[in-house]
């Protein structure tokens, strides 16, 4: 267990790519340093594109995030995501970026300036640069944290979803993003979180924005506070960035155990039509294109057999068929969907066309020459 558990670390530190650089921003007048994290599939999957994560406090946040998104990634539980991440410790510029004009309520000249750096310069340098899905994520901490929430102001906000860890809100923020939350007309997550040992000003006010966005009923919301109990200042940190993830990830997911039993086999029909909504809701709330998973197919299938819904195993066919065009999986299906309407004839015939396919998952050339062989063996006349 040690060992793979070792191997595992390996693959995810060899394969993930991080580089450092010298960003010259003319918005800012000077130069930043930006550390930039490429999935582990970038080089080798060139038409594949990858949501964007911008970190400020980039200098510490960097690697807790990078580790966790590696690690979801290698389990298909998150999707690769390329991380951006913005240095304020050397120089230390964490003040001056995130200032708030305290009689305003809004960023200082500076902070503006700062502000438009991400929108205006950093991010269409990521896009243009890197192969980028159109969903977007930003995270802080603390000042920073509190810094994000200005994106939220505007009529079309930036980013898609928005990682606030222990937020150090300045007066009226607690009201103003929430009636920015509530007005929105785009599909938003927004998470948030503190702890008992947090700094009491800042936990008492991160509970009053929870309290008002708990009472908005905008669909297009997807909010989520967690209060972590034996957690400091910065401890919480560690706690909530995979909590954030999967929040905003939730939909991402493959179909897991409990998913199949307590939401698929019980169905009484239409199982393919869940397989469709459940990537349809990806493509939605996420705006990723992704094939469907190999394994959500056979759970379909799985449920499909166990329901003797065979006519259902054509329409699987028809989505295998534009998932994956080279594979056998389509062929398999509808072979699979005669053998059980007791059709050994053209089954065989679908089998032998499967064996001329490529090899997908666990469904092998010897596999479908063994099924032919049988479906053949029943169409011979004794």
């Amino acid at each position: 267990m040690k060992q793979t558990f070792l191997l595992l670390l390996v693959s995810l530190s060899v394969f993930a790519q991080k580089s450092v650089e010298s960003f010259d921003s003319k918005i800012l007048g000077e130069k930043r340093q930006i550390t930039i994290g490429l999935p582990a599939s970038y080089e080798n999957n060139p038409t594949k594109k990858y949501p964007i994560l911008v970190l400020l406090d980039g200098e510490y946040l960097f690697e807790p995030f990078f580790g966790a998104l590696n690690y979801g990634a290698y389990w298909d539980d998150l999707p690769e995501t390329i991380i951006v991440a913005i240095n304020q410790n050397s120089p230390n510029t964490r003040e001056s970026d995130c200032g708030i004009d305290p009689t305003e309520g809004l960023p200082t000249k500076q902070a503006s300036r700062f502000f438009e750096f991400i929108g205006g310069e950093l991010i269409p340098y990521i896009q243009n640069k890197y192969r980028t899905a159109p969903f977007k994520m930003i995270a802080g901490h603390d000042t920073t944290a509190a810094f994000i929430n200005f994106y939220l102001y505007k009529e079309n906000p930036l980013f898609n979803a928005y990682i606030s860890l222990s937020p150090e809100l300045d007066p009226g923020m607690e009201s103003q993003v929430a009636n920015s939350l509530a007005a929105t007309t785009k599909q938003l997550f927004y998470y948030q979180s503190s702890a008992d040992g947090d700094i009491k000003q800042i936990r008492e006010s991160v509970e009053q924005l929870d309290n008002n966005i708990k009472s908005i009923t905008n669909p297009l919301l997807d909010y989520k506070f967690s209060s972590f109990p034996n957690a400091s200042h910065y401890s919480l940190v560690l706690y909530s960035i995979p909590d954030a993830l999967y929040q905003i990830f939730a939909s991402y997911k493959p179909i897991s155990s409990t998913e199949f039993t307590d939401k698929i086999v019980v169905l009484k029909e239409g199982y393919v039509d869940y397989l469709k909504n459940k990537y349809q809701i990806i493509s939605d709330k996420l705006n990723l294109q992704t094939s469907i998973r190999i394994n959500d197919f056979k759970a379909i299938e799985a449920a499909i057999l166990k329901n003797k819904a065979y006519e259902e195993l054509e329409n699987l066919a028809e989505i295998a068929d534009k998932n994956y065009p080279k594979s056998m999986l389509a062929s398999y299906e509808l072979g699979l969907m005669y053998e059980k309407r007791g059709d050994a004839k053209r089954a065989a015939s679908k089998y032998l066309r499967a064996s001329q396919l490529e090899e997908i998952g666990n469904l092998t050339k010897e596999m479908m020459f063994n099924k032919y062989d049988d479906m053949k063996s029943l169409t011979i006349k004794k």
